[in-house]
């Protein structure tokens, strides 16, 4: 059994644990059978990786190799009689096959033989944890000596799981005197010492125990320690108690994680700005890092357990988050509009805002965090609407200027490691961070109760129809580049493409949300340059057959969708409609014909020319596969156009 890793041996240390409290014998005397059993059921009923450890499956690898032949015989032996109408039901059989087997004399050998080899396992376990008893007990005279000789060990793991070493048990004796020791007022090598002893214990005594609330506020305060070495270690310690601890012990690490995060940036040490860049190679800026790095990695698991916990659990874990992501600086403090928050830092390492995501994707979760903004931090869907409205503005400024907008979603596709970021693509990458967040916040009815929002620097409200007519400028006026170049980048972050994710998201949905499309302002900005291409006005749009194939593609589900297809066809008010601004099924036809007729100068000689035809052909085949759209689109003799064009091909 020296193949067993040190999962196993905490499963074994835990079976023990339970057979010391159930066994009124020796201990060294051999625990009941029926004990172990149930110990064991009890086990598979609690714990969601039982079958993966390496001692279950020698247990069951173990009875196979020596029952199976026994359970197979017994087995025909009752077929047999249940052939021949001796037995009734497979409940008798199986029961009739189980009561043999155990009867048998090869079950009683493999039980004594078993029993034996258990015996041995748990003696080792009980020398081991006598043996770690007194090694606690020598430990503080030993660490003294090894500090006066200059020497000094790490045995905290350097790799992120925490399954590569062993445990020793505390009592609440030597965890008092821990947390004793871990005080910021303690010298520095009694705090190292006992950090020391902190990484060697096993997490749930840690934070099972009654001195756990006292230990936070320390770990909490020691986070903040100058010296790096002492302060990582802190960290491990966060890492590993994620790594092997139910939520309802880890969340109350996190949130300690979170406020430490959140006290560093409302201080006055922290003095990072927007302007000055980010250099992710300076060792305080990379600790940082690290931190919110461990942060992330836990918003993004928790949601697959915190639902089999109260709400209370998550709903600590979401307000402090929140918390933490709503700092800002005082607003007379003269750098404020430049203070680079806690929320460029998550964007950093989770730019499409993959927590928030999972976040909102249940029910359960989502009502909580819907209700937290709308309560108390809704001054972080504001920075975001802000956040994108500023982005927008500055390409249409650059559009307009006949100007090259930097496409920062490409600049670091290059195998050049770069180790800094400079403010503008902070700024973009926080955008980016918005821009996901946003779209999913919509999606959710909860969510878009959340508008209009008030800016602080805009007279009027932002509402969801202003939000969406943003998200659809930005196909054309933020830099993107041709299709056939799409496929060569992979993780693209083109701001053309994400907005391109949401509206597909929103066509896909049903009722209200689908709905938010349906309004004459969206519409009118998606049939933007359509309509300039239409007039012969001169067209600023970065990449336009890019553009025109993506707002092909929202035409496309919005008519494949029954509302979708009448609002092209009728507009928004069918009895209001008015005359100067006919419905969107005459513009996209009209258009259609005149790409058929090349008849569109800025599209001349261009390679993708046909994708784009064929993108605008697709949306009026959505429009005339119902007899109103047909109807619609009979006078326009479209399918002469394309039989006129199909020819036209032919003969070259």
């Amino acid at each position: 059994m020296s193949h067993f890793t040190s999962e196993d041996e905490a499963l074994l240390q835990s079976m023990l644990r339970q057979l010391l409290q159930s066994v009124k014998e020796k201990i060294t005397g051999a625990p009941s059978v029926e004990c172990a059993e149930e110990i064991l059921l009890h086990l598979e009923e609690t714990d969601e990786n039982f079958h993966n450890y390496e001692f279950v499956k020698y247990l069951r690898q173990y009875i196979n190799n020596t029952m199976g032949s026994v359970i197979e015989e017994e087995t025909e032996k009752c077929t047999s009689a249940q052939n021949q109408g001796e037995v009734s039901a497979y409940d008798t059989l199986v029961q009739r096959v189980t009561k043999k087997t155990r009867e048998s004399k090869e079950y009683r050998e493999m039980m004594h033989a078993l029993k034996n080899v258990m015996m041995v396992v748990v003696e080792s376990l009980i020398n081991k944890f006598e043996e770690d008893r007194m090694h606690n007990k020598e430990l503080d005279s030993k660490t003294k000596k090894e500090h006066q000789s200059g020497y000094y060990t790490d045995n905290c793991s350097d790799s992120d799981s925490s399954f590569n070493q062993c445990y020793t048990f505390m009592s609440q004796e030597q965890l008092q005197l821990l947390v004793e020791r871990l005080d910021p007022i303690q010298p520095k090598e009694v705090r190292q010492e006992a950090v020391q002893t902190l990484c060697s214990a096993s997490p749930s005594d840690i934070l099972n125990s009654e001195s756990w609330p006292n230990l936070r506020k320390h770990l909490t305060m020691s986070l903040s320690d100058p010296d790096a070495t002492f302060s990582e270690k802190i960290l491990r310690f966060y890492a590993k108690t994620f790594s092997s601890s139910p939520f309802n012990m880890t969340r109350e690490v996190y949130t300690s994680l979170a406020r430490h995060l959140e006290l560093y940036f409302l201080s006055g040490e922290c003095s990072l700005r927007i302007s000055a860049g980010l250099d992710v190679s300076n060792t305080d800026i990379n600790r940082l890092l690290k931190k919110v790095r461990l942060l992330n990695e836990y918003q993004k698991e928790a949601p697959s357990s915190w639902i089999r916990h109260p709400e209370k659990y998550m709903e600590e874990v979401v307000e402090s988050t929140l918390s933490l992501l709503s700092v800002k600086q005082e607003p007379n403090h003269p750098a404020s509009p430049d203070f680079l928050s806690p929320v460029y830092f998550l964007a950093l390492l989770d730019i499409k805002a993959v927590w928030f995501k999972k976040w909102t994707h249940a029910y359960y979760s989502r009502t909580v965090v819907f209700r937290l903004l709308e309560k108390k931090y809704k001054s972080l869907i504001n920075a975001a609407v802000q956040q994108c409205l500023d982005y927008f503005e500055f390409c249409k400024a650059a559009v307009n200027k006949n100007s090259r907008v930097n496409d920062f979603s490409q600049q670091r596709c290059s195998d050049k490691q770069d180790f800094s970021y400079t403010g503008p693509e902070l700024q973009y990458v926080y955008f980016v961070h918005s821009l996901c967040l946003l779209g999913r916040l919509l999606i959710y009815k909860q969510g878009r109760n959340l508008f209009p929002v008030q800016l602080k620097n805009k007279k009027d409200s932002v509402s969801i129809t202003d939000l969406l007519v943003l998200f659809t400028q930005l196909i054309y006026y933020s830099p993107s580049y041709p299709k056939t170049a799409l496929a060569t980048h992979t993780g693209n972050y083109s701001p053309a493409s994400l907005v391109m994710e949401i509206l597909q998201v929103f066509c896909d949905q049903t009722g209200p949300t689908a709905e938010c499309l349906y309004n004459d302002a969206v519409i009118d900005a998606l049939l933007h340059p359509i309509q300039s291409l239409l007039s012969g006005t001169e067209v600023y749009i970065n990449c336009l057959e890019t553009t025109l194939i993506d707002v092909a593609d929202i035409l496309a589900r919005i008519a494949a969708a029954d509302d979708g297809l009448s609002f092209l066809l009728y507009g928004e008010n069918e009895k209001t409609a008015r005359e100067d601004s006919p419905a969107a099924v005459h513009v996209i036809v009209q258009f259609t014909k005149k790409l058929l007729h090349d008849d569109i100068s800025l599209l001349s000689g261009s390679e993708i020319l046909p994708v784009v035809k064929g993108a605008f052909i697709f949306v009026c085949r959505q429009m005339y596969r119902t007899c109103k759209g047909l109807q619609m689109l009979i006078p326009y003799g479209l399918h002469e156009c394309i039989g006129e064009a199909w020819k036209k091909v032919n003969l070259v």
